[in-house]
């Protein structure tokens, strides 16, 4: 379903874009890495609106007083007030002052994360990116994930394939080891907004996107999800929202790659378009 350029109407993009960028709210002064067009576009907005603290990069070696536009620049010449080289980041990375929005491939009821392999480990049916940073990263500063496509694929039931990023799984922490100093903060797909405030921290639907229902993304999912009774619908996009997204962030509209369509944000639109 195409959507028009008024601000009255928003994609479902958009509406994942807003919702993310909430994951930063109350970060501060923090190193804000948003992964994928969505995350990095989310971030962006995070600090246009809601964490002007927020501490972003041009993609290379700088830090930025205002995010760059996603995509072709044209001419548009980055606000640098700061040096970020990679070893920076490492120090920002193991002191705690990052928080991430990853898109890992599996994700189950503990939290824990699979960028590795789908399968079997003697003979996976797909090799994806290795384990990369994610242990590290799960161990040492706050996370989120964004998941594009909410199924029982990406949500499995039982352990995910490969724990390449540490979760919430007791069998996980033996020795005397903790989990107590984790933090997963959101996980936000095209079907709900979800957190880990659940009981023993289980994975709990905070809000459900405009027309979709807590049974849709039950069925939806590997594992039991709490929330039900407590959830509520996922704020739509405000005008200076839209306006910054479209306008200031993301011009080129990459975002509306994210999605076969670019469809609109609200389930019933597309359901009756």
């Amino acid at each position: 379903m195409a959507i028009s350029n008024s601000t009255t109407e928003y994609t479902l993009a958009e509406i994942c874009i807003t919702a993310a960028a909430e994951a930063w709210r109350n970060d501060g002064e923090v190193f804000g890495n948003g992964f994928g067009a969505v995350p990095r576009i989310a971030a962006a907005l995070a600090k246009l609106t809601i964490n002007p603290q927020l501490l972003l990069t041009d993609g290379e070696a700088f830090l930025v007083s205002e995010p760059v536009p996603v995509g072709l620049r044209k001419g548009y010449k980055p606000k640098i007030c700061g040096w970020m080289p990679y070893a920076k980041v490492f120090d920002l990375v193991y002191g705690g002052k990052r928080h991430a929005m990853t898109g890992p491939v599996q994700i189950d009821r503990f939290g824990q994360t699979n960028i590795s392999f789908i399968g079997n480990a003697d003979k996976p049916k797909a090799a994806l990116l290795g384990v990369r940073g994610f242990p590290g990263n799960t161990i040492s500063h706050a996370n989120s994930m964004w998941v594009p496509s909410h199924d029982k694929r990406t949500f499995v039931e039982g352990e995910v394939d490969m724990v390449a990023g540490a979760g919430y799984n007791p069998a996980r922490f033996r020795g005397g080891r903790r989990s107590d100093k984790l933090d997963l903060r959101m996980i936000v797909s095209n079907l709900a907004v979800m957190d880990f405030g659940g009981k023993n921290r289980a994975i709990r639907v905070v809000s459900l996107h405009p027309g979709i229902t807590f049974g849709q993304v039950q069925d939806n999912t590997g594992f039991q999800l709490e929330g039900r009774g407590s959830c509520k619908k996922t704020p739509e996009p405000t005008v200076d929202q839209l306006r910054l997204i479209r306008e200031v962030i993301d011009p080129n509209n990459l975002r509306a790659s994210t999605f076969k369509g670019n469809p609109h944000g609200d389930a019933r639109r597309r359901q009756n378009g």
